[in-house]
């Protein structure tokens, strides 16, 4: 598997995708109370799920670039891993949810509904592939008990 684009860079061009959306065809705009409250929580929970993928990886020092799956060392099913596969791209789609929040735009929920249809058909099935190949049985008894997203 090789993957052209890094999952930070379709982040960003999700981020970039939305604000568009946002300012040239913002469809329905709101506004609600608690909105501020919302958007600090999923800012909040990115970066929590974020940091603790990145340290349940460092712990068992396996490769945290997701272009090279066949480069693991070892499969993490602890901590974070035992709530969601990909808590890394469940990370950033928690910074895109703050991102609409914040841009209080209907239109920009198409880059995200884009962004976890691209990184689900074009970075998380290839590396589970690798995965599977690698881990056999015990990563699918993993992916039994887990589900792919939350």
């Amino acid at each position: 598997m090789n993957m052209k684009l890094p999952p930070p860079l379709i982040f960003l061009l999700a981020l970039a995708g939305m604000y568009g959306l946002s300012v040239y065809w913002p469809l329905v705009e709101f506004s609600f109370p608690g909105q501020r409250m919302l958007l600090l929580l999923f800012l909040l929970l990115g970066t929590l799920v974020s940091l603790a993928a990145v340290m349940s990886f460092a712990r068992v020092r396996t490769t945290i670039d997701p272009r090279y799956p066949n480069k693991t060392s070892y499969l993490v099913t602890k901590g974070v891993f035992s709530i969601s596969r990909n808590p890394m791209y469940l990370g950033l789609l928690c910074f895109l949810l703050a991102a609409f929040i914040y841009l209080a735009a209907l239109s920009a929920f198409i880059a995200i509904v884009l962004f976890v249809f691209f990184i689900t058909m074009f970075q998380i099935q290839p590396e589970e592939e690798v995965l599977e190949a690698m881990f056999g049985d015990e990563y699918r008894d993993y992916c039994n008990k887990v589900r792919r997203w939350i």
